[in-house]
Protein backbone atom coordinates (compact mmCIF):
# COMPACT_ATOMS: atom_id res chain seq x y z
CA UNK A 1 0.00 0.00 0.00
CA UNK A 2 1.17 3.50 -0.81
CA UNK A 3 0.14 6.08 1.78
CA UNK A 4 -0.78 9.65 0.90
CA UNK A 5 1.34 10.88 3.79
CA UNK A 6 3.84 9.52 6.28
CA UNK A 7 4.53 11.64 9.38
CA UNK A 8 7.76 10.96 11.24
CA UNK A 9 7.57 11.94 14.91
CA UNK A 10 5.09 11.94 17.79
CA UNK A 11 5.77 15.29 19.42
CA UNK A 12 3.55 18.40 19.17
CA UNK A 13 4.39 19.00 15.48
CA UNK A 14 3.86 15.40 14.40
CA UNK A 15 0.68 14.93 16.41
CA UNK A 16 -0.84 18.16 15.08
CA UNK A 17 0.09 17.18 11.53
CA UNK A 18 -1.61 13.83 12.13
CA UNK A 19 -4.81 15.49 13.37
CA UNK A 20 -4.94 17.81 10.37
CA UNK A 21 -4.13 15.01 7.93
CA UNK A 22 -6.89 12.86 9.43
CA UNK A 23 -9.40 15.69 9.08
CA UNK A 24 -8.42 16.05 5.42
CA UNK A 25 -9.11 12.31 4.97
CA UNK A 26 -5.55 11.60 3.85
CA UNK A 27 -4.44 7.98 4.02
CA UNK A 28 -1.81 8.64 6.69
CA UNK A 29 0.78 6.73 8.68
CA UNK A 30 2.47 8.28 11.73
CA UNK A 31 5.73 6.63 12.84
CA UNK A 32 7.19 7.41 16.26
CA UNK A 33 9.23 5.73 18.99
CA UNK A 34 7.08 7.37 21.64
CA UNK A 35 4.66 10.22 22.04
CA UNK A 36 5.60 13.57 23.48
CA UNK A 37 9.26 14.06 22.65
CA UNK A 38 10.94 16.69 24.79
CA UNK A 39 7.61 17.96 26.10
CA UNK A 40 6.84 14.69 27.88
CA UNK A 41 10.41 14.28 29.12
CA UNK A 42 11.29 17.78 30.21
CA UNK A 43 8.38 20.22 30.45
CA UNK A 44 7.40 20.05 34.10
CA UNK A 45 4.83 22.85 34.30
CA UNK A 46 3.60 24.53 31.12
CA UNK A 47 1.99 27.92 31.67
CA UNK A 48 2.02 29.42 28.17
CA UNK A 49 -0.13 27.05 26.12
CA UNK A 50 -3.52 28.68 25.42
CA UNK A 51 -6.43 27.08 27.20
CA UNK A 52 -4.33 25.73 30.06
CA UNK A 53 -3.21 28.14 32.75
CA UNK A 54 -0.91 25.39 34.02
CA UNK A 55 -0.48 21.80 32.87
CA UNK A 56 2.36 19.29 33.01
CA UNK A 57 4.09 18.28 29.80
CA UNK A 58 3.01 14.68 30.27
CA UNK A 59 -0.65 15.61 30.80
CA UNK A 60 -0.67 17.89 27.76
CA UNK A 61 0.82 15.22 25.51
CA UNK A 62 -1.69 12.66 26.76
CA UNK A 63 -4.45 15.02 25.66
CA UNK A 64 -2.71 15.48 22.30
CA UNK A 65 -2.42 11.72 21.81
CA UNK A 66 -6.05 11.11 22.75
CA UNK A 67 -7.13 13.68 20.15
CA UNK A 68 -4.85 12.11 17.53
CA UNK A 69 -6.20 8.61 18.08
CA UNK A 70 -9.70 9.81 17.20
CA UNK A 71 -8.46 10.31 13.64
CA UNK A 72 -8.55 7.51 11.10
CA UNK A 73 -4.79 7.22 10.61
CA UNK A 74 -2.34 4.38 11.13
CA UNK A 75 0.25 4.59 13.92
CA UNK A 76 3.50 2.60 13.98
CA UNK A 77 5.71 2.55 17.10
CA UNK A 78 9.15 2.43 15.52
CA UNK A 79 12.15 4.59 14.61
CA UNK A 80 12.85 5.81 11.09
CA UNK A 81 16.44 5.28 9.97
CA UNK A 82 16.28 6.16 6.27
CA UNK A 83 14.20 7.98 3.66
CA UNK A 84 14.70 7.47 -0.08
CA UNK A 85 13.04 9.29 -2.97
CA UNK A 86 12.00 7.60 -6.20
CA UNK A 87 10.43 9.51 -9.10
CA UNK A 88 6.88 9.03 -7.79
CA UNK A 89 7.09 8.21 -4.08
CA UNK A 90 9.13 8.04 -0.89
CA UNK A 91 10.47 4.86 0.69
CA UNK A 92 10.70 5.00 4.49
CA UNK A 93 12.71 2.37 6.37
CA UNK A 94 12.55 1.78 10.13
CA UNK A 95 14.77 0.30 12.82
CA UNK A 96 12.72 -2.90 12.80
CA UNK A 97 13.46 -3.26 9.06
CA UNK A 98 9.91 -2.40 8.05
CA UNK A 99 9.48 -0.46 4.82
CA UNK A 100 6.65 1.90 3.92
CA UNK A 101 5.78 3.87 0.79
CA UNK A 102 4.17 7.27 0.56
CA UNK A 103 3.50 10.12 -1.86
CA UNK A 104 4.49 12.74 0.72
CA UNK A 105 6.40 12.86 4.02
CA UNK A 106 6.47 15.27 6.95
CA UNK A 107 9.59 15.16 9.12
CA UNK A 108 8.63 16.08 12.68
CA UNK A 109 11.19 14.02 14.55
CA UNK A 110 12.08 16.75 17.03
CA UNK A 111 15.43 17.06 18.73
CA UNK A 112 17.63 15.15 21.15
CA UNK A 113 19.45 16.65 24.17
CA UNK A 114 22.72 18.32 23.24
CA UNK A 115 25.66 16.64 25.04
CA UNK A 116 28.29 18.51 27.04
CA UNK A 117 31.16 16.59 25.44
CA UNK A 118 33.38 16.80 28.51
CA UNK A 119 35.29 14.05 30.35
CA UNK A 120 33.08 11.88 32.52
CA UNK A 121 29.84 12.62 30.69
CA UNK A 122 29.43 9.32 28.87
CA UNK A 123 30.76 7.28 31.80
CA UNK A 124 28.18 8.62 34.25
CA UNK A 125 25.02 8.63 32.11
CA UNK A 126 22.48 6.88 34.30
CA UNK A 127 24.90 7.00 37.22
CA UNK A 128 24.18 10.50 38.40
CA UNK A 129 24.15 12.30 35.05
CA UNK A 130 20.80 12.90 33.41
CA UNK A 131 19.20 14.85 30.57
CA UNK A 132 15.71 14.57 32.07
CA UNK A 133 14.77 15.88 35.52
CA UNK A 134 11.21 14.60 35.20
CA UNK A 135 12.56 11.10 34.58
CA UNK A 136 15.36 11.03 37.16
CA UNK A 137 14.84 13.86 39.64
CA UNK A 138 13.18 11.61 42.23
CA UNK A 139 16.48 9.72 42.58
CA UNK A 140 18.09 12.69 44.37
CA UNK A 141 16.11 13.36 47.58
CA UNK A 142 18.04 15.69 49.92
CA UNK A 143 21.07 15.56 47.61
CA UNK A 144 23.21 18.31 46.11
CA UNK A 145 22.80 18.58 42.35
CA UNK A 146 24.03 20.77 39.51
CA UNK A 147 22.01 21.98 36.53
CA UNK A 148 24.18 22.95 33.57
CA UNK A 149 22.47 25.60 31.48
CA UNK A 150 20.98 28.97 32.43
CA UNK A 151 18.14 29.11 29.90
CA UNK A 152 14.47 28.37 30.50
CA UNK A 153 15.03 24.61 30.54
CA UNK A 154 17.76 24.96 33.17
CA UNK A 155 15.68 27.20 35.39
CA UNK A 156 12.55 25.06 35.04
CA UNK A 157 14.63 22.03 35.96
CA UNK A 158 15.94 23.82 39.06
CA UNK A 159 12.39 24.80 40.07
CA UNK A 160 11.29 21.18 39.73
CA UNK A 161 14.30 19.84 41.65
CA UNK A 162 13.76 22.34 44.47
CA UNK A 163 10.94 20.07 45.71
CA UNK A 164 13.36 17.15 45.94
CA UNK A 165 17.02 18.11 46.27
CA UNK A 166 18.86 19.73 49.19
CA UNK A 167 20.93 22.21 47.14
CA UNK A 168 20.84 23.12 43.43
CA UNK A 169 23.57 24.90 41.50
CA UNK A 170 22.73 26.46 38.12
CA UNK A 171 25.82 26.84 35.94
CA UNK A 172 25.61 29.32 33.07
CA UNK A 173 28.52 29.57 30.64
CA UNK A 174 27.89 33.21 29.79
CA UNK A 175 27.97 36.32 31.99
CA UNK A 176 24.16 36.43 32.23
CA UNK A 177 21.44 33.81 32.46
CA UNK A 178 19.06 33.58 29.52
CA UNK A 179 15.89 32.38 31.21
CA UNK A 180 12.69 34.41 30.98
CA UNK A 181 12.13 37.00 33.69
CA UNK A 182 9.25 34.96 35.10
CA UNK A 183 11.47 31.93 35.62
CA UNK A 184 14.23 34.09 37.08
CA UNK A 185 11.80 35.61 39.57
CA UNK A 186 10.62 32.16 40.65
CA UNK A 187 14.18 30.93 41.20
CA UNK A 188 15.08 34.02 43.20
CA UNK A 189 12.50 32.96 45.77
CA UNK A 190 14.10 29.54 46.25
CA UNK A 191 16.91 29.87 48.78
CA UNK A 192 18.40 26.45 48.01
CA UNK A 193 19.25 27.48 44.41
CA UNK A 194 22.59 29.17 43.68
CA UNK A 195 23.37 30.62 40.25
CA UNK A 196 26.95 30.55 38.95
CA UNK A 197 27.60 32.61 35.80
CA UNK A 198 30.75 32.50 33.64
CA UNK A 199 30.98 28.84 34.64
CA UNK A 200 32.48 26.48 32.05
CA UNK A 201 31.87 22.85 32.97
CA UNK A 202 35.08 20.88 32.57
CA UNK A 203 34.78 17.41 34.08
CA UNK A 204 32.37 15.10 35.86
CA UNK A 205 33.94 12.89 38.51
CA UNK A 206 32.93 10.01 40.73
CA UNK A 207 33.44 6.38 41.64
CA UNK A 208 30.46 4.22 40.79
CA UNK A 209 28.27 7.33 40.79
CA UNK A 210 28.82 11.08 40.34
CA UNK A 211 30.32 12.83 43.35
CA UNK A 212 31.66 16.09 41.92
CA UNK A 213 31.68 18.53 39.02
CA UNK A 214 34.72 20.59 38.05
CA UNK A 215 34.07 23.93 36.38
CA UNK A 216 36.23 26.89 35.39
CA UNK A 217 35.46 30.43 36.46
CA UNK A 218 35.82 32.17 33.10
CA UNK A 219 36.56 35.53 34.72
CA UNK A 220 39.46 34.35 36.88
CA UNK A 221 40.48 31.26 34.94
CA UNK A 222 40.50 29.21 38.15
CA UNK A 223 39.00 25.76 38.32
CA UNK A 224 36.59 24.99 41.13
CA UNK A 225 34.92 21.81 42.36
CA UNK A 226 31.30 21.34 43.36
CA UNK A 227 30.43 18.36 45.53
CA UNK A 228 27.27 17.06 43.89
CA UNK A 229 25.52 13.72 43.60
CA UNK A 230 23.75 14.53 40.37
CA UNK A 231 24.26 16.56 37.20
CA UNK A 232 21.38 17.58 34.92
CA UNK A 233 22.35 18.76 31.43
CA UNK A 234 20.12 21.48 29.98
CA UNK A 235 22.18 23.18 27.25
CA UNK A 236 19.73 22.83 24.41
CA UNK A 237 19.04 20.20 21.81
CA UNK A 238 20.13 19.03 18.39
CA UNK A 239 17.71 18.04 15.62
CA UNK A 240 17.12 14.35 15.00
CA UNK A 241 17.50 14.47 11.23
CA UNK A 242 20.31 12.12 10.15
CA UNK A 243 17.92 9.83 8.25
CA UNK A 244 17.05 12.65 5.81
CA UNK A 245 20.55 13.89 5.13
CA UNK A 246 20.50 13.27 1.37
CA UNK A 247 17.14 14.95 0.77
CA UNK A 248 17.31 18.25 2.66
CA UNK A 249 19.62 21.21 3.21
CA UNK A 250 20.86 22.00 6.72
CA UNK A 251 22.18 25.09 8.46
CA UNK A 252 25.25 25.02 10.70
CA UNK A 253 23.19 23.55 13.58
CA UNK A 254 21.84 20.69 11.45
CA UNK A 255 18.40 22.29 11.34
CA UNK A 256 16.41 21.70 8.15
CA UNK A 257 15.95 24.61 5.77
CA UNK A 258 12.36 24.96 4.57
CA UNK A 259 10.14 27.34 2.66
CA UNK A 260 8.28 29.06 5.50
CA UNK A 261 5.11 29.44 3.45
CA UNK A 262 4.67 25.72 2.78
CA UNK A 263 7.30 24.13 5.08
CA UNK A 264 8.50 22.13 2.11
CA UNK A 265 12.18 21.18 1.93
CA UNK A 266 14.27 21.28 -1.23
CA UNK A 267 12.75 17.92 -2.19
CA UNK A 268 9.21 18.23 -3.59
CA UNK A 269 6.70 16.40 -1.42
CA UNK A 270 9.01 16.34 1.61
CA UNK A 271 8.01 18.71 4.40
CA UNK A 272 9.43 19.43 7.86
CA UNK A 273 7.89 20.88 11.03
CA UNK A 274 8.81 21.68 14.62
CA UNK A 275 12.19 21.63 16.34
CA UNK A 276 13.91 20.02 13.34
CA UNK A 277 13.51 23.25 11.37
CA UNK A 278 15.58 26.39 11.15
CA UNK A 279 14.09 28.83 13.63
CA UNK A 280 14.95 30.75 16.76
CA UNK A 281 11.84 30.06 18.81
CA UNK A 282 11.41 26.44 19.87
CA UNK A 283 8.03 26.42 21.57
CA UNK A 284 5.23 23.87 21.82
CA UNK A 285 2.76 26.22 20.19
CA UNK A 286 5.04 27.09 17.27
CA UNK A 287 5.71 23.38 16.67
CA UNK A 288 1.96 22.76 16.56
CA UNK A 289 1.50 25.62 14.11
CA UNK A 290 4.21 24.29 11.82
CA UNK A 291 2.71 20.80 11.98
CA UNK A 292 -0.67 22.16 10.91
CA UNK A 293 0.81 24.19 8.06
CA UNK A 294 2.92 21.28 6.82
CA UNK A 295 -0.12 18.96 6.77
CA UNK A 296 -2.21 21.49 4.87
CA UNK A 297 0.65 22.06 2.42
CA UNK A 298 1.02 18.30 1.91
CA UNK A 299 -2.72 18.10 1.18
CA UNK A 300 -2.45 20.88 -1.42
CA UNK A 301 0.60 19.19 -2.95
CA UNK A 302 -1.34 15.94 -3.31
CA UNK A 303 -4.24 17.74 -4.98
CA UNK A 304 -1.89 19.00 -7.66
CA UNK A 305 -0.41 15.61 -8.49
Amino acid sequence: MVYDLIIIGGGPAGITAGIYAGRQRLNTLLITKDFGGQVARKAVAIENYPGFEEISGLDLIQKFEKHLRKQKIDIERDEVIKIQKTPNKFLVQTQSKSKFESKTVIIASGADPRPLEIPGEKEFIGKGLSYCAVCDGALFPDKNVAVIGGGNSGFETAIFLAKIAKKIYILEYGPKVKADKVNQAMVEKISKVKILTNAASKKIQGDKFVNSLIYQDRKTGKEKTLSVDGVFVEIGSQPSTAFARDLVDFNERDEIKVDFESYQTKTPGLFAAGDVNVGRYKQIITACGEGAKAALAAYEYLQKL
